[in-house]
């Protein structure tokens, strides 16, 4: 007689066959993902390769894999074909101001569709995911008519305020997290006499770390490569930005000195691959959790 909860030997011998073969196929889908891997790094090694070789080294063939010497005299005249340091600091000053502005703004309004009840709370959210359907061209002509009645255009006030009244995907993010973070946290705040803003603030955002770096990032480096934007409403060389600049020495230099565009390439692309590796486990976790952690 077997009792009551006893696992079997077949029963055991089933249970350890399934578990092998998820693993296998674990093993497998791996296995195949890197020759997807190796060719997704391709681009990105050949744009790095390309900016340490001569001009004849580039249109060589059969092509040059490793150059010899490394020809970093491409990084040195890019740099100073165009103010490449003003542009980068320009960059950074849109790129963290913007970014601070949607992780604020985006956290208020996500915090409050998930935790706060009022009336309409349901209509107003589809109605702030519905504009996730509407494409950014569409609202150009609009949104530069408004701020050039506003007298912004010219300045990096088109390309900042916006960010501070949040965005639909980064307040679904946030919403969606929170939904997952417990109630209990916020009644014993109030209990000890805590108001709404100070739960979000001191209760509820510490624990949204994740979600703050999810959004963070994407914002990161939808501003750092931001070329659009900046070409419409900025109007001056002093105010240009790197994906600007990086079309201007195309346009200028780009058929003849292709080394220094691979390297100036590389240079604007570095900080992001940094962003990256450092955040990565916030930046999976919160994409994780925010995509299927919600109620």
């Amino acid at each position: 007689m077997i009792a009551v909860g006893q696992v079997t030997p077949e029963q055991a011998a089933a249970v350890a066959r399934a578990r092998g073969w998820r693993d296998y196929r674990v093993e497998l889908w791996n296995i195949l993902l890197i020759p997807v891997a190796l060719l997704m790094i391709v681009p990105i090694f050949w744009m790095f390769d390309s900016s340490l070789k001569t001009t004849q080294q580039q249109f060589a063939f059969p092509p040059v894999l490793v150059p010899q010497p490394l020809f970093v005299e491409n990084y040195v005249d890019g740099v100073t074909a165009l103010p490449f340091g003003l542009y980068t600091l320009n960059s950074l000053f849109l790129t963290f101001t913007a970014t601070f502005g949607l992780c604020i703004s985006s956290s208020i309004v996500g915090f409050g569709f998930a935790r706060l009840r009022f009336p309409g709370k349901g209509v107003l959210f589809t109605v702030c995911l519905s504009t996730l359907m509407l494409p950014s061209t569409v609202l150009l002509i609009p949104q530069f008519v408004i701020f050039k009645w506003l007298g912004w255009v010219g300045t990096f006030l088109p390309l900042i305020v916006p960010n501070y009244f949040g965005s639909a995907f980064s307040i679904f993010l946030f919403r969606q997290f929170l939904l997952g973070v417990p109630r209990e946290l916020d009644e014993a705040a109030r209990v000890d006499g805590a108001g709404t803003f100070r739960i979000w603030w001191q209760i509820v955002m510490p624990n949204a770390t994740p979600a703050v770096a999810a959004v963070a990032i994407f914002s990161l480096i939808d501003n750092w490569n931001a070329f659009l934007g900046p070409l419409i409403y900025l109007n001056t060389e002093t105010q240009g930005v790197i994906a600007v600049a990086l079309n201007l020495f195309a346009g200028r230099y780009g058929a003849i000195y292709t080394g220094q565009l691979m390297a100036l390439s590389s240079l604007a692309l570095i900080p992001v691959l940094i962003l990256f590796f450092f955040a990565q486990r916030y930046f999976m976790q919160g994409i994780a959790i925010s995509g299927f952690g919600g109620r």
